[in-house]
């Protein structure tokens, strides 16, 4: 049965605008499902004291449901889900905590397909550590991941940061065969999930992944972070804290009160991807399948995109190639400004930004500058009148 997108756009009050979105990788839309959790949440009793009270239990339920719903997204354990404000605090957080255990002649391993905040965190803990950079490098090409920089990772390597899926490119690089390196050498494995989680549902088992970091706003919850790792690493990691507050696992890892509203936004924005499923079963295998229907609709969108591009003629170039990647395109123009195709789709209530997206290793190991091309990113309320206008759109700008 082919995904109902009808269905599934007329819970997102704000497509009503008429606005076709291709800036999804840098956020999505949100239903009015979690809007309203927000709402309820945040005006409902709350309380972090009062032992027993109706306003504790609220809060107290909200908590474990936010650590439940993540954890059934990424595969993970409840007791390792750490709330963070978004996923580059929660890796500037950990940079931090983890360099305290590095020496001067260590080594970290870096990708060029990531975006930066999983990149400049590292290189400035690195920095303050006396600690050697490596790279595993792009093929230009092709957008892959070049298996030949796996030799990097050596003896003295102690962490190995990549994403699960470029921001800019789309690519999925094979996360489990870095790891399974990595882990060869007794090197952690940082993984960025955050585009990758906007379209599958990542499993860190599968991955070999030791950290997981992923953002509900990109798949139509709020703005807020979230990482997963096995609680017993967890309690080998102690972070800056204040003396008050609790040493617990996973708490310890998070600072201040803790945004309840959010939390619930988040848990509610699963449980809607998770009621789009073909198939009965537990919360995790719900979302699976729905993310596999999701992703089916966003691969014949993308397919025809591609198709359409290359009915446009020679005056752009796709740098998405890869075999295995998201929804996402990225493209140059020859003879155009792409901050000037994105002002003239603009008009037309299409949405296709222009700018860095904070990918400034994948612009460099593509020789292009930083900020010279068009990303297109698809998302599961996308459907063939926004494509159709998307397209119509470009002809008309290359004319």
């Amino acid at each position: 049965m082919a995904f109902d997108v009808a269905s599934f756009r007329r819970e997102f009050p704000s497509l009503r605008s008429g606005i076709a979105h291709f800036d999804n990788p840098g956020g999505t839309q949100t239903p009015a499902v979690v809007g309203e959790a927000i709402a309820r949440t945040i005006t409902g009793p709350l309380s972090q004291r009062g032992a027993g009270t109706l306003s504790q239990r609220n809060a107290e339920a909200v908590v474990a449901g936010f650590r439940s719903t993540i954890a059934d997204l990424l595969g993970a354990d409840p007791r390792g889900v750490v709330h963070g404000r978004s996923a580059t605090a929660l890796t500037y957080d950990f940079s931090r905590t983890l360099a305290r255990t590095w020496t001067a002649g260590d080594e970290i391993v870096l990708c060029e397909l990531d975006h930066d905040s999983n990149v400049r965190p590292w290189i400035q803990a690195a920095e303050r550590a006396g600690v050697t950079v490596k790279w595993l490098r792009l093929v230009p090409s092709t957008g892959e991941l070049d298996l030949a920089s796996l030799s990097e990772i050596g003896p003295r390597t102690r962490l190995v940061a990549l994403t699960a899926a470029s921001n800019l490119l789309g690519t999925r690089p094979p996360v489990a065969t870095v790891a399974a390196r990595a882990h060869e050498v007794g090197a952690l494995v940082y993984v960025d999930a955050v585009h990758h989680a906007a379209h599958a549902a990542p499993d860190i088992t599968a991955m070999g992944a030791d950290l997981v970091v992923c953002s509900p706003y990109k798949f139509f919850g709020p703005h807020c972070g979230a990482l997963v790792a096995d609680p017993a690493l967890l309690e080998t990691l102690q972070p800056d804290k204040l003396l008050p507050s609790t040493n617990a696992v996973p708490e310890r890892f998070e600072l201040g009160t803790l945004p309840y509203e959010l939390l619930a936004g988040a848990t509610a924005a699963v449980d809607f991807i998770a009621s789009w499923s073909p198939v009965e079963g537990n919360r995790r295998e719900r979302i699976v399948a729905s993310a596999a229907e999701i992703a089916d609709h966003e691969l014949r969108l993308r397919t025809r995109i591609e198709e359409g591009l290359a009915s446009l003629g020679d005056g752009l170039t796709l740098h998405s190639r890869a075999a295995d990647r998201t929804s996402t395109l990225f493209l140059t123009l020859r003879d155009h400004d792409p901050a000037a195709a994105y002002a003239f789709l603009a008009e037309r209530d299409v949405l296709v930004p222009a700018g860095t997206f904070y990918a400034v290793e994948t612009f460099r190991a593509l020789g292009l500058p930083v900020d010279s091309g068009l990303r297109i990113g698809l998302a599961a309320y996308t459907d063939d009148s926004d494509v159709d206008r998307l397209l119509a759109g470009l002809g008309d700008f290359l004319r």
